[in-house]
């Protein structure tokens, strides 16, 4: 049986995403926060790639279809009840340019939590960007890679298309922790739908298993104790979460 696909997250760190705040207009009523969500053509190691993980790569292109045709949010930290812009309320915009995916969203500080994310990024409390994101076509070839003990064989995913749900500013742009690793390897993993793939990994971490499982039914209803709060690394219960926000505001497939 085929299984749902779930949503997946990626960071960049301050350095990576260019954080910026935008000064105020001449009426001194709208400041701006610009950024890159997304880096392209940059390897990343999702877990170990050597063992039971592997390299990650987007493609130039990757958001074309998704910014034409959907409607992303700008989040904090991912919390879906902290929306700070959104693409069809002409307050967030998205482009694709030579570095990745770009982000330009107006500040409206008549919101408190705007107003905490401006002090916070400018005193470099929130350091990154990530973006939550469901992959539409993406192919993996394999990879060497050289090491002490000479060269191994790894496997490298390409992601060619996403649709994009959300970018956020973030606390901690990149997941180092092994449950989160764990996590982007099991959904990456259970959307390729490769069960050798996941016997190789399943060797080494025998908790990617749980990812083969068809996720709980969810409604589209979004309860108080099912937001993310700040510094909450990603889990099923969010990526369910995502799958109903999909359904509920049709965003682009």
């Amino acid at each position: 049986m085929p299984k749902t696909p779930r949503t997946e997250r990626r960071g960049l760190s301050l350095d990576s995403a260019g954080l910026q705040v935008r000064a105020a207009d001449e009426d001194g009523t709208r400041r701006g926060f610009t950024g890159h969500a997304a880096v392209f053509n940059s390897r990343t190691a999702i877990g170990n790639p050597l063992t039971w993980g592997f390299y990650e790569e987007i493609a130039p292109g990757a958001f074309t279809k998704t910014i034409s045709e959907g409607d992303a949010r700008m989040l904090v930290d991912h919390d879906t009840r902290l929306v700070v812009s959104r693409v069809s309320a002409g307050s967030l915009r998205l482009a694709q340019d030579q570095v990745g995916l770009a982000v330009d969203a107006d500040l409206d500080d008549r919101l408190s939590y705007v107003s905490d994310l401006i002090v916070n990024l400018d005193n470099r409390n929130v350091t990154g960007m990530s973006f939550g994101f469901r992959v539409v076509k993406d192919d993996w070839e394999s990879v060497a890679v050289e090491t002490s003990e000479g060269d191994l064989e790894a496997e490298l995913r390409i992601i060619r298309e996403v649709q994009l749900f959300e970018v956020s500013a973030v606390t901690f742009p990149a997941y180092e922790d092994t449950t989160a690793a764990l996590r982007s390897v099991g959904v990456a993993l259970a959307a390729r739908g490769d069960d050798a793939a996941f016997d190789r990994r399943a060797a080494y971490r025998p908790e990617l298993n749980d990812f083969r499982r068809e996720p709980e039914p969810v409604s589209a209803s979004t309860r108080d104790d099912d937001a993310t709060q700040p510094g909450e690394t990603t889990g099923g219960r969010q990526a369910m979460r995502m799958e109903a926000l999909a359904a509920r505001f049709r965003l682009a497939r």
